[in-house]
C-alpha cells in the first residue's frame, strides 16, 4: 500500500502566537482581496507587541480552481524582525491559506 504525506502548512512566523496570527490572517485577507486595490495592510498586537504588514504582489491568478496571489510581509516582536516573501490561496468561499512563505530577498 503506498500513500502519500499530506504537505505541511506553513507558518507565517514561529514567533507570532494564536492571537497575534488571528490579527495577521484578517490583515492578509484584507490585503489579498483581489477586489481591493493592492494597497499594504498593517496589522498589531498590543498585547504582545506582535506587528507586521502584507503587501500585494502582482495581480491575483487562478490555479487549481483557487485564487491566489503572491506577497511581501514583514513580522516583528520584541524579539525579532523578519521580511518575507510568499502566496496565499483561497477557495471561493474560504480564508486565505499560505502555500509558500521565506525569507525575503531583495533582487
Amino acid at each position: 500500500m503506498t500513500g502519500s504525506i499530506p504537505a505541511k502548512t506553513p507558518t507565517l512566523s514561529n514567533t507570532l502566537d494564536r492571537e497575534d496570527w488571528r490579527r495577521a490572517s484578517a490583515a492578509l485577507g484584507v490585503a489579498l482581496d483581489p477586489q481591493g486595490g493592492g494597497a499594504s495592510v498593517n496589522w498589531d498586537n498590543p498585547s504582545t507587541s506582535a506587528k507586521g504588514s502584507f503587501t500585494p504582489v502582482g495581480q491575483p491568478y487562478p490555479a487549481d480552481g483557487k485564487v491566489c496571489r503572491a506577497f511581501l510581509a514583514e513580522v516583528g516582536t520584541k524579539d525579532s524582525h523578519e521580511q518575507l516573501q510568499g502566496t496565499a490561496c483561497r477557495d471561493k468561499a474560504a480564508e486565505w491559506r499560505l502555500i509558500e512563505i521565506k525569507p525575503w530577498k531583495k533582487a
